[in-house]
C-alpha cells in the first residue's frame, strides 16, 4: 500500500513526464504516442517504476528499450523540471504496461464463449 506522499509524488512524476514524452519523445520515437499510464514510486521516494503504453508502433519492445536507452537522458529533462519540488530526482525504470492488450484478448475469449452453442443440463431435463 502506498502512502499519500508516494501517491502525490507519483502524481507529479506522471504529469511531468507526460510533458517531457509529448515535447521531446518524438526525438527518439518518431511517429509514437507515448502514454504514461502508471508510475510505482519507493518508499524512499528514490526510485519510480514507470509504465508506459505505446499506440501507433508495431514493436513494443523495441519501443521500451529505446524508452530505457534513454533514461538518462529523460530524467535529466524530469530533473530540470522539478528540481525545485524534490531533493532527489529518482531513477526511473521504464516498464510496458500490457493491461489494454489483455483486456482485448479476455473480450475476445468471453465473445468466444457467447458464440459456443450452450450444453443441455441433465438436471433439469
Amino acid at each position: 500500500m502506498e502512502s499519500k506522499r508516494q501517491q502525490k509524488f507519483a502524481g507529479v512524476l506522471q504529469e511531468e513526464l507526460a510533458q517531457v514524452f509529448q515535447r521531446e519523445g518524438a526525438a527518439f520515437l518518431p511517429n509514437t504516442l507515448v502514454t504514461i499510464t502508471r508510475v510505482r514510486v519507493s518508499p524512499d521516494l528514490a526510485v519510480a517504476k514507470v509504465y508506459l503504453s505505446f499506440f501507433n508502433t508495431n514493436n513494443t519492445t523495441l519501443s521500451i528499450n529505446t524508452v530505457n536507452a534513454h533514461s538518462g537522458e529523460i530524467r535529466y529533462k524530469l530533473g530540470s523540471r522539478i528540481r525545485h519540488q524534490v531533493r532527489v530526482v529518482p531513477e526511473l525504470t521504464f516498464f510496458v504496461d500490457d493491461t489494454n492488450e489483455y483486456v482485448e484478448r479476455m473480450d475476445h475469449l468471453f465473445d468466444k464463449i457467447a458464440k459456443e452453442p450452450r450444453q443441455k443440463d441433465e438436471d433439469s431435463e
